[in-house]
């Protein structure tokens, strides 16, 4: 690609942004809503870090108000709020329940996280009903949210709450947070809404994933890492300034551009197991469960379908990120707090459908333990950089829009530009028109299955990805198949082949991988055949994505991968 493809009508010099996550996909959006010119890239897929390995939560953060970080837990609380309204199809309201096993126990622990003044007992007491009951009182008083039900005090055993043992938890707290079953499918969206501004207004806009930066002075080289990524050309521009918002990534980014800096990251390791186990799945009945692991620490037992998110650890952690696996140390951790959480439903080792493990970008403390680290973010500028330069340190998925306009304006500042516009008010793609009560969409995907023909399963499964959008592109002329045998949905799946096509001309997709693991999230299909990836394969040859001749290494590949990567069997 040539320098002038990436300037912009008025000649406006693009902002190079580093790393297609969460963070980097809304910091794009954020700065072509103001006109400014983009051009992301990353080493590896759109999202492939820790976006890919989080709890897939959208929530305040309860237990911060422990460390006295209100301003983190409204900002996340308001954030929340913005997005079950601006992404209704991918952020959904969860009632999650607090098993509380005494009446005042905490409040000295709480005390000594809050001020700092002493050190934390080790391992801490449980907290106790009086103190559950305070921060729940407070994080209600934060939200101000008229759209989710206030806290309640329940007793064990009671209607609708899960069945914990009553003898070792005689309360069980209930609150209101949300969650985001596929994080993966919001950066997508963002960075598609972002090339739709982009386009309406003429700016330069591009997603390289799977290319590497090297700068040259105030030149940046941009190089496709292989030839599967497609672009075949060497880019070089000088951006207007860079962001590196490469996650746990940053410092070692900022080591490949030779910028001295700073320590700036410190990451600690998160790990979550996926189950399928029925009688898990029923004791939850689509409520999640926020308790104390064996050794005291936060941990979540998650709805998700029809499969169960277990996690997490919080280890501080010095290697490669991407290299990150969960441990069978870690694994039998949050095995044996699941079982101390709800014993009967008797879980084990081969109840484990894949586990992940991801790297927290926190910031570079030197000391303290992992929890009590800051989950709030922050937009580091390099006065030494021989061009504008920022590192964004820090950041959770609640609040990537939010940081997305701090640095935004961080950017726009330093390049003598007004703010004109932010996306506080702008729906993703697919939640744009939503219907407004959950009957009248039921409604909408009905019409829409008596239209198309498919049936309502399929019609639902691909509305749980991509909302609004796959009414569109299945109500299109060119969605019809030419071959009247060719196979409605994707084998192994509700998914329409439709879809999947969509997917391959237009959401950046390089391998097959990029489909399984972040684009149609078959990765969390509970027994995924490799019938599914052959027919994926050979959609993406007559895409024109894969050579007929890769297609047998490029399923191995990702059996491979599934089963060293996240202990997945693919038969």
């Amino acid at each position: 690609m040539l320098f002038d493809q990436v300037r912009s009508m008025d000649n406006a010099q693009p902002v190079l942004i580093l790393g297609a996550g969460i963070n980097g996909a809304a910091i794009a959006r954020e700065l072509v809503l103001n006109n400014v010119p983009v051009v992301v890239v990353d080493q590896a897929d759109l999202a492939s870090g820790t976006t890919s390995y989080s709890s897939r939560l959208i929530h305040g953060g309860l237990r911060y108000l422990e460390y006295g970080e209100l301003g983190l837990v409204r900002e996340s609380l308001h954030e929340r709020q913005r997005w079950l309204r601006l992404a209704p199809h991918l952020v959904q309201p969860l009632q999650l329940f607090i098993p509380v096993a005494r009446r005042f126990s905490g409040f000295g622990q709480a005390l000594r996280r809050l001020t700092r003044c002493c050190p934390e007992i080790d391992p801490p007491p449980p907290r106790g009903l009086w103190l559950v009951r305070t921060g729940l009182a407070l994080y209600d008083l934060i939200a101000r949210d008229p759209t989710l039900p206030r806290h309640r005090v329940l007793r064990a055993a009671s209607a609708g709450a899960p069945p914990v043992d009553p003898q070792q938890y005689p309360w069980l707290c209930s609150y209101w947070d949300a969650q985001i079953a596929f994080p993966e499918r919001m950066v997508v969206e963002q960075l598609q809404d972002a090339r739709r501004v982009a386009q309406q207004r003429g700016l330069a806009f591009e997603v390289l994933p799977y290319h590497r930066v090297e700068m040259a002075g105030r030149q940046a080289i941009v190089q496709p890492i292989d030839a599967q990524a497609g672009q075949g050309t060497a880019m070089e521009f000088e951006p207007a300034g860079v962001i590196n918002a490469t996650g746990a990534w940053v410092d070692e980014t900022l080591k490949r551009l030779h910028l001295p800096a700073e320590r700036l990251m410190g990451g600690t390791k998160g790990s979550h197991l996926w189950t399928s186990q029925r009688p898990l799945r029923d004791a939850l009945a689509g409520n999640g469960i926020y308790t104390e692991a064996i050794d005291g620490r936060p941990f979540f037992l998650l709805p998700f379908g029809e499969m169960t998110l277990i996690g997490t650890t919080d280890i501080p952690y010095e290697g490669p990120p991407e290299k990150a696996v969960a441990s069978e140390e870690e694994i039998e951790y949050l095995l044996a707090s699941t079982r101390r959480a709800l014993p009967h439903v008797g879980l084990q080792r081969c109840d484990i459908d894949l586990h992940y493990s991801g790297v927290r970008p926190l910031p570079y403390t030197g000391a303290g333990r992992p929890a009590s680290i800051t989950r709030r973010h922050f937009v580091h500028e390099h006065p030494a950089a021989p061009l504008p330069m920022w590192s964004v340190v820090g950041g959770k998925l609640t609040t990537c829009r939010s940081l997305a306009e701090e640095a935004a304006k961080c950017v726009l500042s330093r390049l003598d530009l007004p703010v004109v516009q932010t996306s506080r008010h702008r729906p993703l793609p697919g939640g744009q028109d939503w219907p407004d009560t959950p009957d009248a969409l039921c409604e909408v995907q009905e019409q829409l299955a008596h239209a198309t023909g498919a049936t309502l399963k399929q019609v639902q499964s691909a509305w749980r990805l991509w909302g609004q959008t796959a009414a569109h592109v299945l109500q299109a002329p060119s969605t019809k198949p030419s071959d009247a045998d060719a196979p409605w949905t994707l084998a192994g799946s509700d998914l329409p082949v439709a879809l999947v096509r969509y997917s391959l001309r237009h959401e950046w997709v390089n391998r097959l991988a990029d489909l399984v693991e972040r684009r149609l999230m078959l990765l969390y299909t509970p027994a995924l055949p490799r019938d599914c990836l052959q027919h994926l394969a050979q959609l993406m040859v007559e895409e024109g994505k894969l050579e007929p001749s890769q297609v047998s290494d490029e399923i191995d590949a990702v059996i491979q991968r599934c089963h060293q990567h996240f202990g997945k069997t693919i038969r």
